[in-house]
């Protein structure tokens, strides 16, 4: 579809709710950034080991990939605000439990598990959720600066919530940072249960559960832009995270001089994904897909860089331009889903989204250590850098792609609104 024949919004609510959203993100995001060091510490001081950490992150994805879909359609099925909330009280009392287990002392493996995989289940739930609510929260004049806005905000809360983190865990037991997390779930819940859902009509009776995933999956499918570009992002995802969560630590320890060298190259990347953000506040290409995707292959860079490797002030600046590079893609991309995609749909259009883009990050890292072993740490990450840049490629050749334009405000005057079944409303932002 292109954007002369996009379906005109409905009449956007105020910016109430995107400020909502934006603070309850900015709360949840830096307690959950704090937390993810925290649980890593707290299995480590529980007398586990690395692989006992790889579990408990294993049990926190797990249910993020397996309830996602089923996520997409609740959220489009009932009013996301309610969904948003569910879920945060899911991941409030998840992490309670696991810091009271952690502040008493003697922790199993398997409890932790348990609540992080609860934790997950509750993420699953409130991404599709939280993506649909923020498209819906703002106009589409507005929407590239705010969307852009949002992620800045994010990115900052993950900065802040690892440094913040960090220093905690330093000075006190990690039991009190989950602590922490879980009562920024407790606040963000709150604040999204003020969210004003009134403008958004109910959504007609229509078939089950199974039937609305069906509905999802047309949606999807039929776009060619659409499913092409996750297709490629499943590939990107996989290989930019076996080159990173891989071996980019192994890298650094034997080339760079250790740990703390690959620290500066992830704080120049954070510092990348603001400098993004701020850029497409002001910055609005015409043809979104087509910049976004030729901002793909600088992705590619960081994979590159390694493989030299190159000293770590050159490995800071290619971190550092990856980082502004999936900044563009990514409020492109957003911008194009909110001006394409029917609102109704949203969240079960992003739970596909979402779905494709992570599926195969687990099989990356897991055969990151075979493939090493089979061909040697440099030509690995060669062979990232070139699949990045050739799946980038490949989806340039979709017409949808190079064509597909930012709808005008003329355009939308000039069209009447294509009737829908708009479902009823209620949720936030990825991974808020």
């Amino acid at each position: 579809m292109t954007a002369a024949s996009a379906p005109a919004p409905p009449v956007r609510h105020s910016g109430r709710n995107y400020r909502l959203l934006t603070t309850a993100a900015i709360i949840t995001g830096l307690g959950t950034h704090g937390a993810l060091i925290a649980a890593a510490f707290a299995v480590l001081e529980s007398g586990g080991d690395g692989g006992d950490v790889g579990l408990v992150a294993a049990a926190r994805a797990a249910p993020l990939v397996l309830f996602l879909l089923i996520g997409g359609a609740v959220a489009d099925r009932l009013p996301r605000h309610r969904v948003m909330v569910a879920a945060n009280a899911l991941n409030c009392v998840s992490q309670a439990a696991f810091a009271w287990l952690v502040l008493a002392g003697d922790p199993k493996l398997w409890q932790m598990m348990l609540l992080t995989a609860l934790c997950g289940t509750g993420q699953a739930f409130f991404n599709p959720a939280a993506e649909g609510m923020l498209m819906s929260s703002v106009s589409r004049e507005q929407a590239s600066r705010a969307f852009a806005l949002f992620r800045m905000a994010m990115q900052g809360a993950t900065i802040g919530g690892a440094a913040l983190g960090g220093a905690m865990i330093a000075a006190m037991d990690p039991g009190w940072v989950l602590a922490i997390d879980a009562a920024s779930f407790a606040l963000a819940g709150a604040l999204r249960a003020f969210l004003d859902v009134s403008h958004v009509p109910p959504r007609a009776p229509g078939g089950g559960l199974l039937a609305d995933l069906r509905d999802g999956w047309q949606e999807f499918i039929g776009r060619p832009w659409l499913w092409s570009i996750v297709a490629q992002f499943s590939v990107v995802v996989a290989a930019v995270g076996a080159a990173e969560s891989v071996y980019g630590p192994l890298v650094a320890r034997d080339e760079l001089g250790g740990a703390r060298p690959w620290g500066f190259a992830l704080a120049a990347f954070g510092v990348g994904t603001l400098g993004g953000a701020f850029l497409m506040t002001r910055w609005k290409p015409r043809r979104l897909l087509l910049a976004g995707t030729l901002c793909v292959f600088p992705l590619a860079l960081p994979s590159a860089g390694l493989a030299v490797p190159l000293p770590v002030a050159g490995l800071c600046v290619v971190m550092f331009v990856s980082g502004v590079a999936i900044e563009v893609f990514g409020v492109a991309w957003m911008t194009t889903m909110h001006q394409e995609i029917p609102e109704e749909k949203l969240s079960r259009v992003s739970a596909y989204d979402w779905f494709g883009s992570v599926a195969m990050m687990p099989v990356a890292t897991a055969l990151a250590g075979p493939v090493e072993a089979l061909v040697g740490r440099s030509q690995a990450l060669w062979g990232c850098a070139a699949l990045i840049v050739l799946v980038t490629g490949a989806v340039l050749f979709v017409p949808e792609v190079r064509n597909l334009t930012r709808a005008t405000t003329e355009v939308v005057a000039a069209k009447a609104p294509r009737p829908t079944s708009a479902d009823a409303e209620g949720s936030v932002g990825r991974l808020g």
